[in-house]
């Protein structure tokens, strides 16, 4: 360096003003004047009823969360919880959460629509803090512990006497698929007597053994056979099936009987070798507790979209991971709501496989965001993108928009 004593004071002294400047130029969403102006839903028909939520912010970001099942009247509640969120800083996202949570307790905030829709905020919360902060949203719940999530086919193609049954077995696994879920719960068998008892016949029980040896038969060794009984049959029944199942060495046996009473899920799951899973319909970490206290699951299944959101999925799964139980969400949301639990996927330890429910919608689905399929031979990759690292394209999404629903209009 050369020059006098004082230019090199000079110039010692500007250091941190310059400083300050790149800092200031390099943080457009600076924390102290970060604020929440509106809450804005949207509402899709795609596998199922799904509630888009966008949180925006006087910096022109917003953030995008997306709940799911049930969202019946979710948007009035969304509204409802604009009181809670306008002026606010969205960073503060377990206290904005908690505020909503227990201002709800009289009005159904144990579980339900109201959770469900508590679930899109909070996500759309996460969204817009990694982009406020410039990171991707598994940093913000404690970094990767993996660089890809696997996926698992839900598909209803394992009927034997289908003959596109086959063949579309055979493009799941050709897509990269390592795992593959049917159900076989079927309300129109003509083996069952009663409409409303679900008490399976032996006509039933060979129906579903013959469909679930059709799938087993047809795919390779490498891919994983899970089985869903959707909770609709008794305890009877459910020993039954289990036990019949145990030679084709499921990955697991999803919701045999309803989750609700645990200690009968616990004897079903004591009578067999086959893993049970529950969890789809449970609300919040309270809702686990028993289920893993009393052993009564070998997999807990969350739905990141209506338990709670991402954060409250993050804990469910360490809870999990202290009885030393996988963790393997339920997921049947856009690619948006999918790669929101990735980033939960991705960052804890227990995770086993999440579920993907779009197979009859491919066209749909690789074009609902602006990146395209997120999907690569049976797995989502992490983008290293801030927030939730994808955008809604919203010309293809309006093609299945609710009738006579907002759009994301304000105030609505």
């Amino acid at each position: 360096m050369t020059g006098t004593r004082r230019s090199f004071l000079a110039y010692s002294f500007a250091l941190p003003s310059l400083a300050r400047a790149i800092q200031q130029t390099a943080s457009p969403y600076r924390r102290p004047k970060l604020k929440i102006t509106d809450v804005r839903t949207a509402q899709v028909m795609g596998h199922g009823l799904q509630l888009h939520v966008r949180i925006y912010t006087d910096q022109g970001i917003y953030g995008h969360g997306e709940g799911t099942d049930a969202v019946q009247g979710g948007t009035g509640l969304v509204r409802m919880f604009r009181r809670f969120l306008v002026g606010q800083d969205p960073l503060n996202v377990e206290a904005l959460w908690e505020r909503i949570r227990t201002a709800g307790i009289f009005a159904g905030a144990q579980g339900g629509q109201y959770v469900a829709a508590l679930s899109a905020v909070e996500i759309a919360l996460w969204d817009l803090a990694g982009k406020a902060l410039g990171v991707p949203v598994y940093q913000l719940l404690g970094g990767k512990v993996r660089d890809r999530v696997r996926l698992y086919c839900d598909s209803a193609n394992h009927h034997p006497d289908d003959p596109q049954a086959r063949p579309k077995l055979k493009e799941i696994e050709a897509m990269g698929f390592t795992a593959v879920k049917i159900d076989i719960d079927e309300a129109q068998d003509p083996g069952r007597w009663d409409r409303v008892n679900w008490t399976a016949s032996n006509a039933e029980i060979d129906r579903m053994v013959k469909e679930v040896a059709f799938v087993r038969e047809t795919l390779s060794p490498r891919v994983d056979l899970a089985v869903d009984m959707h909770g609709r049959y008794d305890a009877t029944t459910a020993k039954r099936v289990a036990r019949e199942m145990e030679r084709f060495r499921l990955l697991w046996l999803e919701e045999p009987v309803p989750a609700e009473n645990v200690p009968v899920m616990r004897d079903i799951r004591e009578s067999t070798t086959t893993p049970i899973c529950a969890g789809e319909n449970l609300f919040l970490r309270h809702g686990f507790r028993e289920l893993l206290e009393q052993r009564a699951v070998d997999i807990v299944m969350p739905d990141l979209q209506k338990c709670g959101g991402l954060l409250e999925g993050r804990k469910i799964a360490d809870m999990a991971h202290t009885y030393y139980t996988p963790f393997a969400p339920h997921c049947v949301v856009s690619p948006i709501g999918t790669m929101a639990s990735c980033h939960v996927c991705a960052a804890v330890p227990n995770f086993l496989v999440l579920e993907w429910h779009w197979i009859s919608r491919l066209e749909l689905w690789r074009n609902f965001v602006r990146e395209g399929d997120i999907i690569d031979k049976g797995f989502v990759t992490l983008p290293d993108r801030a927030g939730i690292g994808v955008e809604m394209n919203e010309e293809a999404a309006r093609k299945v928009q609710v009738k006579d629903t907002p759009w994301f209009e304000p105030g609505l």
